[in-house]
């Protein structure tokens, strides 16, 4: 994948207030019972010597999917936190994972004059009506860790690299198999995220292109049949559904002691699921669960041997991206990016800041996720 970084230019006093970072602490998950966010007071601009092409303290607004988990949460308060810093009034609302009421906030996020949009879609290709008033009025939109398909109204991308999730979470599989040396054959299921996210498709692909070769030679045996995206999708990247998927699953291939040897699971509310489901079959020992966000329940069951791994998105580095991207936007400059190749989102190529992801497991939580301090140790335990 071929990478080219454009070197943002900001103004002395936007990027003065930039480099105040947000620090802030996050919390357990709120209560699946939605309520949106005022929008915040600006914080006063500190006088700037030189003109700036746009005033400090336009009024943005952060449209989040939901708050039913944990890393939406963590995404909102950082995004809000650092837009605040950086002189900006937020209104940040939370769409209880409902299109409908998505598409109903940025139209009232619109209509209330917000100068640019940042947008976490719950379906990337519910939002061309309202995006299209967005670009009829001027307003700017940036696509928050999920592709908004087939509008041309935006105008950056910042995620992380979702390909190269998958593609971690697949090699963390063949390591502890040793699928490169051992004969085999494993037992794996599969269990990949909702349909309209468009991500999923990329966390599947990368971790597919690592492991159909083993699956190709008999060495990974799938015993459901479930291998294509479209049977291992779970909607709204649901707990609950990927636990009744499971359920179904060891009562028709694994009751009979067949051992399961691991389940790719792309993010952590599946791998939740999965565990949730052997915890109710009463197996003693857990196969490989792979996961993604390390949600504090998912680290919990990494600490208790319950979940093998989860790769760890710093949404604090996610926000920072998207916050230059809103400078930019706002002063008519470029903002940095770093792919000009890879997400089409059908009115063409969207220029991305593509944040790392590094994989989490019990040998290393406490430096990434502690030292950090993105968690306390109180949170873990």
């Amino acid at each position: 994948m071929k990478r080219k970084l454009i070197s943002a230019v900001l103004c002395v006093a936007m990027v003065a207030t930039m480099l105040v970072g947000c620090g802030s602490k996050t919390e357990e998950a709120a209560p699946a019972a939605e309520a949106t966010e005022e929008a915040a007071p600006a914080e006063e601009a500190a006088p700037a010597e030189e003109a700036a092409p746009a005033e400090a303290g336009g009024l943005i607004g952060v449209a989040m999917p939901t708050k039913d988990l944990q890393r939406w949460n963590q995404d909102g308060t950082n995004m809000k936190a650092e837009l605040e810093a950086a002189g900006y009034e937020v209104d940040l609302q939370y769409a209880s994972n409902d299109v409908a009421t998505q598409v109903s906030q940025i139209e009232t996020m619109i209509s209330n004059g917000c100068q640019a949009l940042v947008i976490a879609s719950i379906d990337g290709d519910s939002l061309g009506t309202p995006l299209a008033q967005a670009k009829e009025a001027g307003i700017k939109v940036i696509a928050y860790d999920r592709l908004i398909m087939n509008s041309d109204a935006v105008s950056y991308y910042a995620t992380f690299d979702n390909y190269m999730v998958g593609t971690k979470q697949g090699e963390y599989i063949e390591e502890k198999l040793d699928l490169k040396n051992a004969a085999g054959p494993f037992n794996m299921e599969i269990f990949t995220g909702d349909p309209g996210d468009n991500n999923a498709r990329f966390f599947y692909q990368g971790a597919v292109d690592v492991l159909q070769k083993y699956i190709d030679e008999g060495k990974i045996v799938i015993k459901s049949g479930s291998v294509e995206f479209a049977d291992v999708a779970t909607a709204e990247w649901s707990t609950e559904k990927a636990q009744n998927r499971m359920d179904a699953i060891i009562s028709s291939n694994y009751n009979d002691g067949t051992v399961l040897d691991a389940v790719l699971c792309s993010n952590d509310s599946t791998a939740q699921g999965v565990t949730n489901a052997i915890d109710a079959a009463g197996w003693e020992t857990f196969p490989i669960i792979t996961g993604q966000d390390c949600d504090i329940t998912s680290v919990k069951n990494m600490i208790a041997g319950k979940q093998s791994m989860s790769i760890f998105k710093d949404t604090r580095t996610l926000a920072t991206k998207t916050v230059e991207m809103v400078n930019a936007l706002m002063t008519g400059s470029e903002a940095e990016v770093n792919d000009t190749e890879t997400y089409d989102n059908g009115t063409g190529v969207i220029p991305s800041y593509l944040c790392e992801p590094v994989f989490a497991d019990a040998s290393n939580y406490k430096e990434l996720l502690i030292d950090s301090g993105y968690y306390t140790e109180d949170q873990l335990k």
